[in-house]
């Protein structure tokens, strides 16, 4: 028997858009790092990757770090400083 969701009717409030606002440097630091990585795996298949891969991916990993870091002291009032 298979069990079907009610469809959502409620609109996104205000806080839950300003929320999705306030995280998206961090949604979209880690989009970068996937993008990265699924271009090394894919070079795995290609002749492997560069040395011009790996950068991207530590450089996207730095984006991440810096994007939770900037992201839990804007949400947290105790971590600003």
């Amino acid at each position: 028997m298979r069990t079907y969701l009610a469809p959502v009717a409620a609109e996104p409030t205000a806080a839950d858009l300003a929320a999705i606002d306030s995280e998206w440097p961090l949604i979209a630091a880690e989009l970068d790092l996937l993008d990265a990585e699924i271009t090394l795996l894919y070079a795995e298949d290609h002749g492997g990757p560069t040395e011009l891969d790996w950068r991207r991916v530590r450089r996207a990993e730095a984006r991440v770090t810096r994007a939770a870091t900037d992201t839990a002291t804007r949400t947290d009032p105790r971590r600003a400083a």
